[in-house]
């Protein structure tokens, strides 16, 4: 019997554990605001975040599905360390963590709607932490990696070669414990061969995912729209990149300067986005962020909008989860770009990125339009050359 396997979360270590063991899981990330929970004891902390984020999807599930919630803390001297958010605080948690030892407490929440049980569990395991010098950590820090991350740290990526050891499982350092997991699903009647055989939801399949940069004017104007948009954004504030597709943007937007982070639907898309951004990509939907409100300096969509029915709910995402005076940068005119080349305006009720439409939805956001340009593409066999516009909101 096939099963629907959910995964609650949009740690990208979490799905590529997962996907390691032969488990593809379908990603609905639920949107729980980590920083208003609290709890008697860092490992009762992700027990009950897991929890939260486990029931959160299946609230908003129509079909049956066993839901995966997970969460992890870093308990160093009895306190929690989830993630950071800042360099300043990653920087000094990873001082304070210096050859010491912390544990590393994953909570599982399990629910299966079939049988209509849930499961609560909870595993720990020891880390040790190199004697990092100053120099390491502030590098460490440069790379944003840790700033995103619980504890400060990763044991799969960059921060491998600073955990000098572990006791306990490995893959709960990661993120989710595989045999704590293989417990928990025959405990409510799933075995684990099973998982194997259910198929993922994507957005894109692999085909078009992998030759998407070379139909898309490839590295050029991925070039092109990163300097658009770069002039358009804050400096060294973090952006989060809607629909990030492959990378290729979010790349260059990190080679001008930018911390970038992106979230995308299609498990296809974020396969590529994750060997160009590691550590920073998640499935999300733009209309459902997993974000708290207010904490981001910059959000960027490139070529997303003119996709929408109604652009309204991602507008209205940006709007909830930009600080004050914080930017949306957005494509815009899409289909209509080329008339740009010609001088002539775009056709105002065509789209939902046209430029009207979008000037008014965004108004009803508190997001006022401040700025724009425009860049160039590959010149196209016509001989045409299209023009791109780009428009800058503001946080009111």
């Amino acid at each position: 019997m096939s099963v629907r396997f959910v995964l609650a979360s949009a740690s990208p270590a979490r799905l590529k554990t997962l996907r390691g063991a032969g488990v593809e899981p379908e990603v609905i990330v639920s949107g729980v605001d980590e920083d208003n929970v609290t709890a008697e004891s860092p490992g009762e902390l992700a027990r009950v975040l897991a929890t939260l984020k486990a029931r959160a999807v299946v609230a908003e599930l129509t079909e049956h599905a066993a839901v995966l919630g997970c969460d992890s803390v870093l308990e160093l001297d009895g306190e929690p360390f989830g993630k950071p958010g800042t360099p300043e605080i990653a920087r000094e948690r990873l001082r304070s963590m210096r050859g010491r030892t912390g544990v590393l407490h994953t909570g599982h929440c399990l629910i299966d709607t079939t049988s209509k049980r849930e499961l609560r569990e909870l595993e720990s395991t020891t880390v040790r932490f190199a004697d990092l010098t100053d120099e390491e950590i502030d590098a460490y820090v440069a790379t944003g990696e840790p700033l995103v991350v619980a504890g400060s740290f990763t044991v799969d990526g960059l921060g491998g070669p600073f955990v000098t050891g572990i006791e306990g499982d490995y893959h709960n350092v990661v993120g989710v414990s595989l045999p704590l997991l293989r417990r928990m699903l025959a405990e409510v009647g799933i075995s684990w061969p099973a998982l194997w055989k259910s198929s993922p939801r994507v957005s894109y399949d692999e085909t078009e995912a992998a030759r998407y940069d070379d139909t898309r004017g490839g590295l050029a104007r991925a070039q092109a729209a990163a300097e658009a948009v770069d002039s358009l954004l804050p400096k060294g504030g973090r952006v989060l990149e809607l629909a990030v597709g492959t990378g290729i943007v979010g790349a260059e937007l990190v080679a001008r300067g930018n911390l970038v982070h992106g979230v995308d639907l299609s498990t296809a898309m974020l396969e590529h986005a994750r060997i160009r951004l590691p550590g920073h990509v998640a499935a999300a939907d733009a209309a459902r962020l997993p974000i708290a409100d207010r904490r981001c300096d910059a959000v960027v969509a490139v070529w997303l909008l003119h996709l929408l029915d109604d652009s309204e709910p991602v507008v209205a995402e940006v709007a909830r989860i930009l600080r004050p005076d914080g930017v949306f940068v957005t494509t815009t005119e899409k289909t209509d770009a080329g008339r740009y080349a010609d001088g002539r305006g775009p056709n105002e009720s065509r789209s939902q990125d046209a430029l009207s439409h979008l000037v008014a939805t965004a108004a009803r956001h508190r997001l006022a339009l401040d700025a724009a340009t425009t860049f160039a593409g590959p010149r196209r066999t016509s001989g045409e050359t299209p023009i791109y516009p780009v428009v800058r909101f503001r946080r009111t």
